[in-house]
């Protein structure tokens, strides 16, 4: 099972890209080995999202918690 803290602690050193260029991300939930998160501010319709979210977030997650197996947007 995911330790929350360990994914919480790769979204921290991967929020402040985020947050340059106004967007955000919020951990919501761990469930199994997925993680739940929120993307907030810019990134919200933005077109680019997509690509942050799996090449950015889930890439930067799966090479620090390898158990993670799934990112889920909220």
């Amino acid at each position: 099972m995911l330790s929350r803290d360990r994914v919480q602690s790769v979204l921290d050193r991967v929020r402040p890209f985020m947050q340059a260029d106004g967007g955000d991300v919020e951990l919501i939930d761990i469930v199994g080995n997925k993680a739940k998160v929120r993307l907030m501010g810019n990134c919200v319709g933005c077109p680019s999202a997509h690509l942050t979210l799996y090449m950015g977030l889930e890439m930067a997650l799966k090479d620090e918690v390898p158990e993670l197996e799934e990112v889920l947007v909220m």
